[in-house]
C-alpha cells in the first residue's frame, strides 16, 4: 500500500485509508493501515524502537477515506475531546441503491448491535443497551437506479450510515450485509469519508480536510 498523505505537523497526522485495508491490525494478522503510518513515521524521522501513534477513530475495512490520527499522546488527548465533544465535523459521500425521493432529510433512530453477527438493528423506540444515532443527507445527483448522498455526520456509531440508509430502503452499493444485491469488487462498499474538520493541536486553528468520492462512482449516475 502506498501511503497518502494529506496533512502533517508535530501532534496529528491524516491519511487516506483505501477501502479493504483494516485501520487496526485484528487476529488475522493482516497488513493495516496503522501499521502504515507507523512505518512511515519511523522511516521519514529515523526513530528507534517503537512509534507512538494513537487511534483516534476508525473506518469499516470496506469503506475509503480520510483518517486522523495523533502522532503524540497530547494530540491524542485532544482529539480524543473533540470527538466526545461533536466538534469534529465529518462529511460522508455514498452511492445508494434506489431513486431517493426526499432530496434532503434528517435520520434519527436508535441503533442496537448484535456482537455475534455484527450487525446494527434499527429501533423506533430508546431501549436499553441501543445507542442514538443521527444525520442527514442531501441528494447530489442521481437517476432512476442510483442516487449519490451527501451525508453530514452527527454522532458516530457503528455502522450508522450503513444502517440507516438500509432502513429507508436505500442501501449502500455492494453492502450486501445491509440489503444491496449489487456487490463490488474486494467487498468494497460505497461509501467514502470525504471531509473533516478538526482543531489542530496546540493552536485550535480550524483545519478542514477535503477529498473526492471515487471517480468509478460516476458510471453508474450516468
Amino acid at each position: 500500500m502506498s501511503l497518502q498523505v494529506f496533512y502533517e505537523d508535530n501532534h496529528l497526522i491524516a491519511v487516506f485509508k483505501p477501502a479493504g485495508v483494516l485501520t487496526q491490525g485484528d487476529k488475522s494478522g493482516e497488513a493495516c493501515l496503522m501499521d502504515e503510518v507507523k512505518k512511515y513515521l519511523k522511516d521519514k524521522y529515523s526513530k528507534p524502537g517503537n512509534v507512538f501513534l494513537g487511534l483516534i477513530h476508525r473506518l469499516d475495512r470496506n469503506v475509503s477515506g480520510i483518517v486522523l490520527l495523533a502522532k503524540k499522546s497530547k494530540g491524542a488527548s485532544r482529539l480524543s475531546a473533540q470527538f466526545r465533544n461533536h466538534t469534529i465535523k465529518k462529511i460522508y459521500h455514498a452511492l445508494v441503491i434506489g431513486c431517493v425521493k426526499q432530496q434532503t432529510a434528517e435520520l434519527k433512530n436508535f441503533l442496537l448491535k448484535n456482537t455475534r453477527t455484527n450487525k446494527v438493528e434499527i429501533l423506533k423506540n430508546e431501549t436499553d443497551g441501543a445507542d442514538f444515532a443521527e444525520l442527514s443527507y442531501e441528494v447530489v445527483k442521481q437517476n432512476k437506479e442510483f442516487s449519490l448522498l451527501k451525508i453530514i455526520l452527527k454522532t458516530g456509531r457503528s455502522h450508522q450510515i450503513r444502517a440507516q440508509l438500509s432502513f429507508i430502503g436505500h442501501p449502500l452499493v455492494g453492502d450486501i450485509k445491509y440489503g444491496s444485491q449489487k456487490g463490488l469488487p474486494g467487498q468494497e462498499i460505497a461509501l467514502s469519508a470525504t471531509s473533516l474538520a478538526f482543531d489542530l493541536v496546540p493552536s485550535c486553528e480550524r483545519k478542514i480536510l477535503q477529498i473526492n468520492y471515487p471517480a468509478y462512482w460516476d458510471k453508474y449516475l450516468s
